[in-house]
């Protein structure tokens, strides 16, 4: 395990103890400058140019795919799941983020060749479709390296599950950006299209995701205070005790991060906006040891601004898996304030 290397051991003692020790409203600003430098600057003005690809009416709820322009030659496919009962206009807004796997459609009920899917389901148990059926309006984005999104040869296209992570992750950081910087960066166009939407109340906007989508849901929580209330799934923990422990995908590496924070600051940056933790006992990618170490110290943070009560968290018995039995039920009481 690479962080039992004495090397890796001393950089990370030795960057730690330079760490900010006090959580105020200077350290919250400095340190998110800092995070937004080391995610990599993107800027834009190329128009959203909206596509409508399919509307399919389900069982609730309509599902539309479109696309929109993110970035200079670059489209984002996204489903819109539309509840069919619309108590209230305008209706809340949650962005459900997938993780590693076959993209967006396994949040969306579908197999990666787009059909119904039957059977059992994988790690992000349509949460999607538990969204909608709470009534919120839903935007599942494809992130880019995954599903249709996939553009280069460290794929096979036979292999649903690859993904062209690496490829893109390595060359953004010869530019000085991140992979993690794009896709959070492509969340904000997204939101900045959806608001545009007479149906979404830009008031009330949620994010949740797994894994991947949990980092993602994460640093766009902390660089976007139009996330009013963020679930992150199966990533809270430590960098130490995870990404330095065990072979990651390159989307979790932020150049220099550990020189002046560790996870759990990053993630406490949203602060004083509610939070929401859940972690299966048993994953393995993320120990629940040091899930549990980190959510102490995030509601530390938050108790610094005087909302420690603000970070609600399930610790429950499975993987590395969406639970959202209570997760979902917690964030339809925030942002419809029932």
């Amino acid at each position: 395990m690479w962080s039992n290397h004495s090397v890796f051991t001393t950089l990370y003692k030795e960057s730690i103890e330079h760490h900010t020790k006090t959580f105020d409203e200077h350290w919250q600003n400095q340190l998110l400058d800092k995070f937004q430098q080391s995610l990599g600057i993107f800027k834009t003005d190329c128009p959203f140019e909206p596509k409508t690809l399919e509307i399919v009416e389900e069982n609730g709820y309509k599902r539309i795919s479109m696309e929109i322009s993110t970035f200079q030659n670059l489209r984002m496919q996204f489903y819109l799941l539309i509840p069919e009962n619309k108590q209230r206009q305008p209706l809340p807004l949650v962005l459900a983020i997938h993780g590693h796997g076959y993209g967006n459609k396994d949040l969306v009920g579908l197999n990666a060749d787009g059909t119904k899917r039957v059977g059992i389901q994988g790690i992000h148990k349509d949460f999607a479709i538990s969204l909608v059926n709470k009534g919120f309006i839903v935007a599942a984005p494809e992130l880019i390296g995954f599903g249709e999104r996939r553009y280069d040869t460290d794929s096979n296209p036979e292999n649903e599950g690859d993904n062209t992570c690496y490829s893109f992750a390595s060359q953004l950081l010869l530019f000085g950006k991140t992979l993690a910087g794009l896709r959070v960066f492509e969340c904000k166009r997204l939101l900045d299209y959806l608001v545009t939407e007479e149906n979404v109340d830009e008031n009330k906007i949620g994010c949740m995701g797994i894994s991947g989508g949990g980092l993602v849901t994460a640093f766009l929580s902390a660089t976007d205070k139009r996330i009013q209330a963020a679930v992150i799934s199966g990533y809270t923990n430590q960098f130490y005790s995870s990404i330095m422990r065990q072979h990651h995908c390159l989307d979790n590496y932020i150049p220099g991060i550990l020189q002046y924070a560790e996870m759990p600051e990053i993630i406490a940056l949203s602060v004083p906006r509610p939070l929401f933790i859940e972690a299966g006992i048993h994953d393995h990618l993320f120990p629940i040891k040091a899930t549990r170490e980190a959510v102490k110290k995030i509601k530390k943070i938050y108790s610094c601004f005087g909302v420690g009560d603000a970070v609600d968290y399930q610790y429950f018995n499975g993987g590395h898996e969406v639970n959202g039995d209570k997760s979902i039920t917690w964030l339809y009481h925030l942002l419809f304030n029932k």
